[in-house]
């Protein structure tokens, strides 16, 4: 048995998913009596739980491992579990390679972890990367969500069925699972019972949530209605979402839940149509404005953000100028952008890349517009007021931070009995990422 008192740190890289299994990992480790700590050079236990989608992904887990064993250069050697898609992706190869690590545990192996750290102080060196997805929900559904936090992220689906060419996610997540509508109805409860005042439903396709019980079905849409119910939750967030799953009940959400934020999260990752069928995205730029015009038609202060992939082989000018027309036209918010960058094993690591020079010029230009259009959103709410959901006090200084319905960062001076609630902020300034505020209750809220 493991000791009481062990401590853990565990360092999450990527997605908003990855935080959520990590915290969920804490909640099964501290069963074995392994204690959460924040300082990393001094644990029993390291967790990296990495994501594959960034950049030499794998190569930046192997410099963290060396970063670690300078740490730990004269002290005792913590078990070193590499988690995450990472690990499912290298699995044996990660073992071989590199003597540090103890244990490789993929995203759908987490219900091991007590056992493969049980296993591993009998010497055992370990690799679990089954894709046992139901077995994994089933056991965690078993164990309280301990997560306090104000926002909170609650995963409801995970795998992938589109297999878009760039994507390594089905090879590292798998198949698209929904988990119970019920079980994700009574974590919700948790959490909220822990204070939580937002909740973010989390999916690698979240909008394809589908789940059918007793010969009905329930969509995210069900979710939505049904966490609208609860009194002391404020707002209700999704990600990430796939056009091809954008269904008239999910949008009519937009026009029947409180909750729901005015927010969409919507990846299209091209302005231009024979780029999308190069990718195997199963939508058209002409679907996607359907979509937004719909959306803005219910509310026309829903705003957008998206994710583009600049520079993907096939790439013309004309490609990139479609792009760029797409993101004046939406005026995206908050988005994300990237070269193309190959993963193993995808069908698009096999084609002919564009001069990386050029797609880095593309991405300049994509990323000045995209930074000026949050510029000018967060420049058009100065001298408004605005609602905040107060998250927690800066530790670096005497504010308070929050986010705004369109989850930009709002900082302003208050008092910590603000936590947890619907405040109303009179913005003065603001950058690219942030607004900055004063407290004022004259004011009706825009």
């Amino acid at each position: 048995m493991v000791t009481n008192n062990r401590k853990i740190y565990i360092k999450t890289f990527g997605c908003q998913m990855n935080e959520y299994d990590s915290n969920r990992m804490y909640d099964s480790v501290s069963k074995l009596g392994f204690v959460k700590t924040a300082d990393q050079s001094n644990a029993d236990c390291y967790i990296l739980n990495t994501c594959h989608i960034r950049d030499k992904a794998k190569e930046k887990v192997y410099h963290e491992i060396g970063r670690v064993k300078k740490l730990y250069r004269n002290k005792k050697k913590p078990i070193m579990v590499v988690a995450g898609c990472v690990a499912q992706a290298e699995n044996e190869e990660m073992v071989r390679r590199e003597p540090y690590i103890d244990i490789v545990l993929g995203p759908q192996s987490y219900h091991k972890v007590n056992d493969l750290l049980k296993n591993h102080i009998v010497n055992l060196k370990q690799e679990e990367t089954e894709f046992d997805t139901i077995s994994k929900f089933g056991y965690f559904d078993q164990i309280k969500n301990n997560d306090n936090k104000i926002s909170v992220f609650l995963t409801i689906q995970e795998g992938c069925d589109k297999f878009c060419n760039f994507c390594v996610v089905p090879y590292t997540r798998g198949p698209e699972y929904s988990r119970p509508f019920n079980k994700i109805i009574s974590e919700a409860e948790q959490l909220i019972e822990n204070g939580a005042k937002e909740i973010t439903l989390l999916g690698q396709n979240v909008n394809a949530y589908s789940y059918t019980e007793n010969s009905k079905e329930f969509r995210i849409s069900n979710l939505i209605n049904h966490l609208d119910q609860f009194s002391e939750l404020e707002r209700v967030r999704y990600t990430t979402s796939h056009p091809r799953d954008m269904t008239d009940d999910l949008i009519d959400c937009y026009s029947s839940s409180h909750k729901l934020m005015p927010f969409v999260h919507l990846p299209i990752q091209s302005g231009s149509n024979k780029i999308l069928e190069l990718m195997n995205r199963k939508h058209t730029v002409d679907d996607y404005l359907k979509i937004y015009e719909r959306l803005k038609k219910i509310n026309k202060e829903i705003e957008f953000s998206s994710d583009f992939i600049i520079g993907y082989p096939g790439e013309t000018q004309k490609d990139f100028e479609n792009t760029f027309d797409l993101i004046k036209k939406i005026k995206f918010i908050n988005s994300f952008s990237f070269i193309f960058n190959p993963r193993p094993g995808t069908k698009a690591s096999k084609l002919e890349m564009i001069d990386k020079n050029l797609a880095k010029e593309r991405l300049s230009l994509i990323q000045k517009k995209l930074f000026n259009n949050q510029k000018e959103k967060n420049k058009s709410l100065e001298n408004c007021m605005i609602d905040v959901l107060v998250e927690n006090k800066m530790e670096k200084q005497n504010k308070l931070f929050g986010r705004n319905k369109y989850i930009s960062p709002v900082i302003f001076d208050g008092n910590e009995s603000n936590i947890g609630k619907i405040v109303k902020v009179k913005v003065q300034s603001s950058n690219q990422n942030s607004l900055f505020g004063i407290l004022d209750k004259k004011m009706k809220a825009a």
